[in-house]
């Protein structure tokens, strides 16, 4: 470290530098985690319009087996034959019920296991943030150390930039004031 470099930016440069050795990988991490979430909602995504599709098919039986009933019920010739029948549709309408009930439980599952990702994607997560966190410090001070300085060498360079001409040629008493900003 050279006597003009402060322990603070020796902090930061080493910040700085391990940064920039983990950064590949801190979005690389990311990039994974990026492709599972996507992966995970297509497919629940996908699972959800299944079971969409299967609850209006059994909600449309539903209702016309409850129609038929009321039709029935209100009947007044109502034959055992007739009875028999309807109750064979009601038993068949129990029957799909059951089974809808079966693979909305088979999809919930589905769901859950597209969602294990989660897991990792956070074990990921904190790997990155571990990464990132010890260098927003030193990064965060080098910057306001950076900031203090910066206006007066820009200053200084402003007025020793380029070809001196007639119109920007400095006067006296901005060469003393410069030199009195230096110290001199």
């Amino acid at each position: 470290m050279s006597q003009s470099e402060s322990p603070l930016t020796a902090a930061a440069h080493q910040a700085l530098h391990k940064l920039s050795q983990e950064l590949p990988d801190a979005c690389e991490r990311l990039d994974y985690v990026k492709r599972m979430t996507d992966q995970a909602a297509s497919k629940v995504l996908g699972i959800v319009e299944s079971a969409q599709e299967d609850a209006q098919a059994v909600g449309r039986q539903g209702h016309e087996l409850s129609e038929s009933l009321q039709r029935l019920a209100a009947a007044p010739d109502l034959s055992v034959e007739r009875a028999r029948a309807m109750m064979r549709l009601c038993a068949a309408y129990a029957a799909g019920a059951a089974g809808f009930a079966d693979r909305v439980k088979g999809l919930q599952t589905e769901i859950m296991m597209a969602q294990d990702f989660q897991d990792l994607s956070g074990q990921v997560i904190n790997k990155v943030l571990a990464m990132l966190r010890p260098a927003e410090a030193p990064l965060q001070q080098l910057l306001a150390a950076h900031d203090h300085v910066e206006p007066a060498a820009a200053a200084t360079q402003e007025q020793l930039a380029g070809v001196q001409t007639p119109d920007k040629a400095l006067q006296q008493d901005d060469v003393d004031a410069l030199l009195a900003e230096m110290g001199f």
